[in-house]
């Protein structure tokens, strides 16, 4: 399957993709009932006549299936029969990410047990059995655990002593099959690396070990989520600059856009009803973590959007910047009184294509069916390709005209 003719950005099926994650379903067939369903009607829009990428989430239940049930090559012979390129594995999510309740499910099993090490091993050779030959790909991760602040270092060191035998495994898969692939740790707000700063310190003080600094550096490699980096109020052009500064690879962007609250820019007598708006998106299945920044001040953090509301006494008298990390669909850049960081992409995107070639792209907006009734969309797949769309015209916008070729490494 070979596409070597000049193409935009709109065609590089290797590169860019949408995370499943955003259909229900853990097991197995579910997965490949939802890739049927939503990722090639997505395709038939964005990509009828070239393959396209997509950004695969399998749950443990899911991974084990396809391994143990020997279904590794059947599924990879489906994928490329429909044209579909899974580039690139979401492995944060180990069960059920649609249950009714979530939360801080989400965040087990950490990197010091075990079983998130044994996971991250089973998609790496799923990862390798469904890729086309020469092309290598990325598994974005959990950034270590929830919390943690002030976690024992003893749990840093075990966490980081699974990360380096994944490197290993990575060295030796590269080594053996010629295959690279990299696993990416993804800072998330009010987990143990939810900052540029805590990254680039677990990798200096934690994981790069004498003798093992350049393994590392080539199989664990950073996934930048953009809704993460804007609650977090980081400069997307600093954070970018800092990883290559630090000699941190960013294996994988998750392109995403968090809702942003600007109550200084909203008269006093509608910012009651700005809050109104905004508590449509305190759901139950999912935390929303907020950042509330105050003029001069360091930015207050909340676990979950209900605690800073019951935070608000007097509507009125609120001041500052809200930064829910709440995934909106990347193409909205404001919605009644409420925005987003659509910005922050476009400053991540224009930033990374300066330091260099474009990692992974992977648009991940997984919350669609807890939007409010007016950003909903009546068919899913219309939204995600909306969406896509969106990104390739902002990628043609900074990328000019290139040539790909789907069977080698993008």
């Amino acid at each position: 399957m070979k596409c070597d003719t000049a193409v935009s950005a709109l065609s590089q099926p290797a590169a860019i993709g949408y995370c499943t994650n955003v259909h229900a379903g853990p097991d197995l067939l579910a997965t490949r009932a939802n890739l049927e369903r939503f990722a090639l009607a997505v395709k038939e829009q964005i990509s009828a006549q070239t393959p396209m990428g997509i950004g695969l989430w399998l749950s443990a239940e899911a991974a084990d299936d396809l391994r143990e049930q020997d279904l590794i090559e059947p599924f990879a012979q489906w994928l490329r029969e429909v044209g579909l390129v899974p580039f690139t594995l979401n492995g944060f999510p180990y069960g059920d990410f649609h249950q009714e309740v979530v939360k801080y499910d989400v965040y087990q099993p950490a990197w010091n047990d075990p079983l998130r090490r044994d996971y991250t091993q089973v998609l790496i050779e799923i990862l390798d059995g469904l890729l086309p030959p020469g092309m290598e790909g990325s598994i974005s991760t959990l950034p270590l655990q929830w919390g943690g602040r002030f976690a024992a270092s003893q749990e840093r060191d075990e966490a980081a002593h699974h990360l380096r035998q994944i490197a290993q495994t990575l060295e030796e898969l590269e080594q053996r099959q010629d295959r690279l692939i990299y696993v990416c740790l993804e800072p998330e707000p009010g987990c143990l690396l939810q900052s540029r700063a805590d990254v680039v310190r677990f990798f200096e003080e934690h994981l790069q070990v004498p003798g093992e600094q350049d393994r590392i550096r080539r199989y664990i490699r950073v996934c930048h989520d953009v809704c993460h980096s804007a609650v977090m109020f980081e400069s997307q052009h600093e954070t970018l600059a800092h990883y290559a500064q630090a000699g941190i690879l960013v294996g994988k962007i998750q392109v995403s856009s968090a809702v942003v609250l600007r109550l200084d820019e909203i008269p006093r007598t509608e910012r009651a009803t700005a809050f109104e708006q905004l508590r449509q998106f305190a759901g139950d299945r999912y935390l929303h973590q907020t950042n509330v920044r105050l003029p001069g001040q360091t930015p207050v953090f909340y676990e979950d959007l209900p605690l800073a509301l019951n935070s608000v006494k007097n509507p009125e008298d609120a001041e500052g910047e809200w930064r829910i990390h709440f995934h909106v669909p990347i193409y909205l850049e404001r919605f009644g009184a409420l925005q987003t960081s659509q910005a922050d992409n476009l400053e991540c995107l224009q930033a990374a294509h300066q330091l260099g070639k474009l990692p992974h792209l992977e648009v991940e907006t997984y919350a669609w069916d807890l939007l409010p009734a007016e950003l909903k969309r009546a068919v899913l797949s219309e939204g995600i390709v909306d969406e896509l769309r969106w990104l390739h015209q902002q990628l043609d916008l900074l990328v000019p005209q290139i040539t790909i070729d789907v069977t080698q490494n993008p």
